[in-house]
């Protein structure tokens, strides 16, 4: 007998201390929506900028100099980060006393941080130029300012379940709000006239595109961030009592390590499901856009339009996922519902991602058995790809927009109440997850490049261990992982979000 499927009664099976609620003493009243909303919208400046690197970061990389086998590595720098980053600003936000407020600190510093590293990745050509080194990059860190943000939502929605679904709920709405922009930014060719400094020797008009769509990620995020911090107000967090020397003195990773110590069973199962799940996302985030340019289009980079085509019909592709998302965010409570339990439903779009996954192999094999040829002043060059493989192309990433949706809200729900009993605060418990999800996309940047390179150097080898991987993901989803009582995840579940 499955002991947490959601077709029996709960009251026969009441619900042990991991699934309770989290309640504190330091839950303050609810807060009026529209603070809720000021603070949600921050997600939006904070996606604008990392859906310009999932679609365009790994191109431009290749445009530097750095080769296709080599240019997942690029990708180790947020997953490095985010290992340290993420606990870190976690921990410590959760015990700030400063006198403007546990998490508006946390806030501003990662606003700044990642407009540092955007300017950083728009100059990376001309700098390269400047020193002689062609082949450098950045990634931003959204890690160091998406924490504090849910943290600071759940904080001023106090112990108002329907508040705190509300606040989730807004937060993914505007993370789609920002990749949309984001993708749709990143599909257009012209933009850098608005900013005609940004083309140099250096940079090129691709180059160019990128450089101003970070000016504008720039200014969105300070826009909305300054905004923010300046109308909403944080109380000054109070201890209950004051540490002991020893206390002060603990380093944080120790806690860290003392945390996993007292992890459950359920947390363990889903830490497992999550590590699995993102090692099938992450190829696909990595590669999607060269994907469409190489497969799909058939280009070559750096010859020929097909391959910059590609590039933007991916971005295209991006966008349509993220509207995808950001509707089906908005009824993830009613999706769980018709699924019969929130596992159910994670299991279920797991598989669905293992199909999509699959089905890029279809899609590319399709474009290559019916591409045509032309000759342009010598040259032979692709034809653009049918209609229907296009299309094809973009439904896998529409469709894709409904297991990305599920996969940014249930686990981070079902961490916070599986871990309950573990006696740490919100920020550090989404710090233990985030390590479920920043090692396998460590893992995969390493090796998905040598892995593709093996097969002859496309990026389909590394889709198909991903469809392997989010296969598995979805069995155990079904299988291992238990079904806290519904009124519990409910509560949770809505739209919360995780990067």
């Amino acid at each position: 007998m499955e002991t947490g499927n959601l077709d029996m009664k709960t009251d026969k099976l009441p619900p042990p201390p991991a699934f309770q609620l989290e309640s504190s003493p330091e839950q303050s009243p609810a807060r009026p929506l529209w603070q809720i909303i000021m603070v949600a919208a921050i997600a939006a400046g904070v996606q604008f900028g990392w859906a310009l690197q999932l679609s365009l970061l790994t191109p431009y990389v290749q445009l530097l100099g750095i080769p296709h086998t080599w240019s997942s590595f690029i990708w180790l720098c947020g997953p490095i980060s985010g290992m340290i980053v993420q606990p870190l600003v976690g921990y410590y936000s959760d015990a700030c006393t400063s006198r403007f407020g546990r998490r508006r600190p946390f806030i501003a510093a990662g606003a700044l941080l990642v407009a540092f590293a955007i300017v950083l990745i728009g100059y990376a050509a001309d700098i390269g130029v400047a020193t002689g080194d062609k082949s450098t990059g950045k990634a931003a860190k959204p890690r160091a300012i998406s924490g504090p943000c849910r943290a600071l939502l759940a904080d001023l929605s106090g112990s108002d379940s329907a508040r705190i679904r509300t606040g989730n709920s807004l937060f993914a709405f505007f993370m789609a709000v920002g990749n949309v922009l984001g993708y749709a930014a990143g599909s257009y060719t012209h933009l850098y006239r608005i900013l005609p400094f940004t083309k140099t020797h250096a940079c090129d008009i691709y180059c160019a595109n990128l450089k101003t769509c970070f000016f504008i990620s720039i200014a969105l995020l300070m826009t909305i961030t300054v905004l923010a911090l300046a109308t909403v107000k944080e109380e000054v967090f109070q201890p209950e009592k004051k540490k002991s020397p020893e206390d002060k003195n603990m380093i944080f990773f120790v806690e860290m390590i003392g945390a996993l110590k007292q992890l459950s069973r359920p947390m363990w199962i889903l830490l497992l499901v999550t590590c699995l799940n993102w090692i099938a996302w992450f190829p696909f985030l990595m590669f999607d856009t060269d994907w469409m340019g190489r497969e799909v289009y058939g280009g070559k980079l750096g010859e020929g339009a097909m391959y910059n085509r590609g590039v933007r019909a991916g971005a295209l592709g991006l966008m349509l996922n993220s509207v995808v998302s950001g509707v089906a965010s908005l009824s993830i409570a009613h999706l769980a519902r018709v699924c019969g339990g929130v596992k159910r439903l994670w299991g279920g779009v797991n598989l669905l991602l293992a199909v999509c996954l699959a089905m890029t192999v279809v899609v590319t094999k399709v474009a290559e058995s019916s591409r045509e040829f032309a000759t342009v002043d010598g040259t032979v060059a692709p034809l653009p790809p049918s209609a229907g493989v296009k299309g094809g192309a973009l439904a896998v990433f529409a469709v894709l927009g409904i297991p990305l949706s599920v996969t940014f809200a249930v686990p981070c729900a079902l961490a916070s109440i599986f871990s309950n009993n573990s006696n740490v605060g919100q920020g550090l418990s989404l710090g233990v997850l985030n390590l479920a999800i920043v090692l396998p996309q460590m893992v995969v940047s390493i090796l998905s490049g040598p892995w593709d390179a093996l097969f002859g150097g496309g990026n389909l080898p590394a889709f198909v261990v991903g469809a392997i991987a989010a296969a598995i993901s979805g069995i155990l989803a079904f299988t291992l992982l238990p079904s806290p009582p519904p009124d519990v995840v409910l509560a949770k579940v809505s739209g919360a979000t995780m990067h």
